[in-house]
């Protein structure tokens, strides 16, 4: 394998695990599963998440915190800022939250940690642009 062969397959794998990442937090429907089988697809079993308006550990923790973010903002959908960028098993990548209007009042990065499966192990989340509330 090339060089350029093996940062290919790098940049394959944390663009996989941020389009999982995503998933998760666009997960609807908690009543009937979705957002626990995205979580468990994106995030390890033990998997946490720190940023700086939650501090959570596991599946159930995750998917707490990603219903308590919809609760909040009905209707919005988190979206990329950009490509993923990674090195090691260390990924960053920015985002924000899009209301129904086409506004993005939240933005900000995140840094992730991948598991050997691809899936996140921890996430390191900053917040950019937060509406006044």
């Amino acid at each position: 394998m090339t060089q350029t062969d093996t940062r290919q397959a790098g940049a394959e794998r944390y663009e996989d695990a941020v389009a999982r990442y995503f998933a998760a937090w666009n997960a609807a429907g908690a009543d009937d599963g979705g957002t626990a089988e995205a979580v468990a697809a994106a995030f390890t079993e033990d998997a946490t998440y720190t940023d700086p308006l939650a501090d959570a550990a596991g599946h159930e923790q995750l998917a707490a915190v990603i219903a308590g973010a919809h609760t909040q903002f009905p209707g919005f959908v988190f979206r990329p800022l950009g490509a993923p960028d990674g090195h090691h098993d260390l990924v960053r990548f920015g985002w924000e939250l899009v209301a129904p209007d086409g506004s993005a009042p939240v933005a900000g990065f995140d840094v992730a940690a991948l598991a050997a499966d691809g899936r996140i192990r921890s996430v390191s989340g900053f917040l950019d642009r937060v509406p006044a509330m």
